[in-house]
């Protein structure tokens, strides 16, 4: 990233799209910058990572692993724990203070929102492979409390592996690239303006918080209210309105079987606000493409089966399935080809890692460190003492790397050769992720479980079952290391926005990934003990959980493992815009005009569009992004001191409700007693 104080008028027309004054303003990054350095605004905070904040930090994160283990499992969503972790350890951490009279502020606050995501991000495998493998017969006839060993074990490799894994991704695409990640930036903003009251910058402060205050209880009371009335508080489905009215199927149809409807989704509201709308328009672009025009039109030919899905051979699958080839082709590309053109740090950050390296051998050697120079300058301006030592997270890296492999063998029979493989899969996969979730907030770690089986979908000489489980547990390490890899850079972003030392939320993480391994087991045994039917469906009665992840992971593996294929002409799509996402990336770095940057296609989010199968979410994008512009048109000043207040209120408040409405449901209370605008007989809620 540019430097924070001054950068060119390029720059900042490619990141933030404004197009006014571009010469002599400096950006809202600087001005957010420059006020966390004012001690008049922020108090001087001696030690960053505290074991307050840490602990605290994780207890709220065991609180979202709690929830996400049961939403996972009910409709295969679930929800980050920043801005949880922001708001809450604000109140715990700030009441403690004054208890004690000790200082407290927003960067301790950040301390304790990385613990937070640590620990309530750990879910992903326990709504996915795991459960797959018992439904599929693949543990014998073992239960998880037969199991607990190996899932501990199981649990140690994705909570450590996946943050050792993401600290050199830093540089790329917090640094250099820049990108938005919304929620961790809406995450920043949220603590920031807790702490800004009474401060010399008071009525921006006041400002600020009333902004996101509004915001955030909008968008809460919002989401809550739509847990009893699904229909108009959450989704309005006028185009089958529309087509009913017209007496047209295909219009009708285009809601009910395609998902083209409108959601009050606030939090995806707040995410297009702060997404530039080259991104959106493509995410848009794709979205239509996938399930607006060609999905649609190959159902009705009889080649594909309809929107989501995968269907078992002999059927050549959903538009889900059939798109999903060339949408993470496009975007794996796309990513790579994001990180050769930038060479140069490219060739630093690998210089940097073997030099790390070496001087770690001969720090075990007792031998004096080597001494590194070279000329090339880095946009970081953190502090060398509050950056993470290359010898920690190689040296992580590499024990929890071999601790992965051990574990995979000798408790889940999968090759040693399989394991390297999909360590080196995920690492390139993790860039994939990274990228989209930089972009759009939507870390697409299905569609990199997908690719994962798709590679690992024949072992020689392996009986079928050992087949599958290389295949689950593969596409499980690679999902893991995805998710852990996402949150720690947002966190790392998060603490660049607040001038907080990335050191500091390593140490949170290692902290919180204790507390995610020491819950996550429990849990899982807990919700498979008193719902059996997770991991039996055919179990007689109603299962109260559909496992919509885990159903998916399964039909995968199935069909990946046995007569299944990717159609001939979905590899040649997919051929075709991996070629056009490498030629893309360097025109526009290359050739493109600085001031066309800003417009040009993103075919990374427009091979997002590709894997996701609701229309509803990039629809919420643009309706936060067009809302943002007519304000940016309006009132320039006033979108550049408060649009990001009102985005971290939108994102928290529908995190927050999703809590809430996961606790009532849990509590036993009905969802959506009230049905309005649900279509007939309420076949749309």
């Amino acid at each position: 990233m540019a430097e924070k104080s001054k950068y060119n008028t390029t720059e900042k027309s490619e990141r933030n799209e404004y197009t006014q004054e571009k010469a002599t303003q400096l950006t809202e990054d600087s001005l957010e910058i420059s006020n966390l350095t004012d001690q008049d605004e922020f108090v001087y905070e001696p030690h960053q990572f505290t074991w307050r904040a840490a602990i605290v930090g994780s207890l709220l994160g065991c609180v979202v692993a709690a929830s996400n283990l049961y939403l996972g499992l009910k409709i295969g969503w679930t929800f980050g724990a920043a801005l949880w972790g922001s708001i809450f350890g604000f109140l715990v951490l700030k009441s403690l203070s004054r208890f004690t009279g000790s200082v407290f502020g927003p960067k301790e606050n950040t301390v304790c929102q990385t613990a937070a995501t640590a620990s309530g991000g750990l879910s992903s495998g326990f709504v996915t492979a795991i459960p797959a493998m018992y439904r599929m017969g693949l543990m014998k006839d073992r239960t998880p409390s037969d199991d607990v060993v190996s899932l501990l074990l199981w649990t140690m490799t994705a909570a450590f592996f996946g943050t050792f894994f993401a600290v050199p991704l830093r540089s790329h695409f917090v640094i250099n690239q820049d990108l938005v990640f919304p929620t961790p930036r809406a995450a920043a903003e949220t603590i920031k303006n807790l702490h800004r009251a009474g401060s010399a910058a008071a009525k921006d402060a006041r400002d600020a918080g009333r902004a996101m205050m509004i915001s955030f209880a909008t968008a809460m009371i919002w989401a809550i209210i739509g847990f009893f009335i699904p229909g108009i508080f959450g989704t309005i489905h006028i185009l089958y309105y529309i087509g009913k009215a017209a007496n047209y199927t295909k219009m009708m149809n285009a809601d009910a079987e395609w998902g083209w409807a409108f959601t009050w989704d606030w939090a995806f509201f707040g995410a297009g606000l702060m997404t530039p709308g080259s991104t959106v328009f493509s995410f848009l672009l794709g979205e239509l493409i996938a399930f607006g025009i060609a999905g649609p039109l190959m159902t009705s030919a009889g080649y594909l089966t309809g929107r989501g899905g995968f269907p078992p051979p002999p059927a050549i699958g959903s538009a889900q399935s059939w798109f999903l080839w060339p949408g993470v082709g496009m975007m794996v590309f796309t990513a790579f080809t994001e990180l050769g053109v930038r060479y140069e740090s490219l060739k630093h950050g690998i210089l940097s890692a073997v030099h790390g390296g070496r001087n770690l051998i001969r720090k075990l050697q007792k031998k004096e460190a080597l001494v590194r120079s070279s000329d090339y300058v880095s946009k970081d301006t953190t502090p060398a003492h509050e950056m993470i030592p290359a010898s920690w997270w190689l040296s992580g890296l590499a024990v929890s790397g071999i601790f992965t492999i051990l574990v995979m063998y000798f408790y889940f029979d999968v090759p040693v050769y399989a394991t390297i493989g999909a360590i080196i899969l995920s690492f390139m996969l993790a860039f994939v992720g990274l990228q989209a979730s930089g972009e759009t907030d939507i870390n697409p770690t299905g569609a990199v479980a997908k690719v994962t089986q798709l590679v690992f979908s024949r072992v020689p000489g392996a009986d079928l079952a050992t087949v599958q489980k290389t295949n689950l547990m593969c596409a499980n390490i690679a999902a893991s290391v995805c998710s852990q890899s996402v949150d720690m850079v947002g966190d790392l972003k998060t603490a660049q926005l607040l001038n907080a030392s990335p050191k500091a939320m390593f140490w949170a993480q290692m902290v919180g990934s204790v507390f995610a391994v020491g819950v996550a087991i429990p849990l899982f045994l807990l919700y498979t003990q008193a719902y059996p039917c997770v991991l039996n469906p055919n179990l007689p009665g109603k299962c109260q959980f559909e496992a919509p992840s885990v159903v998916a992971w399964e039909n995968v593996c199935k069909i990946l493992t046995g007569d299944g294929s990717i159609p001939r002409e979905s590899m040649i799509l997919t051929i075709v815009l991996c070629i056009l996402g490498v030629v893309n990336v360097i025109v526009r770095v290359k050739f493109v005009p600085d001031a066309w940057k800003s417009y040009w296609i993103n075919l990374n989010a427009v091979g997002l569009g590709f894997i996701n199968p609701s229309p509803s979410i990039v629809f919420a994008m643009l309706v936060g992004w067009t809302a943002g512009h007519i304000w940016k048109r309006t009132n320039i000043r006033s979108h550049e001191r408060l649009m990001y207040s009102v985005s971290a209120g939108l994102i928290s408040g529908v995190g927050i409700a999703g809590l809430l409405n996961a606790a009532l449901t849990i509590g036993g209370v009905e969802e959506g007693p009230v049905r309005v605008g649900c279509g007939d007989d309420g076949i749309l809620c």
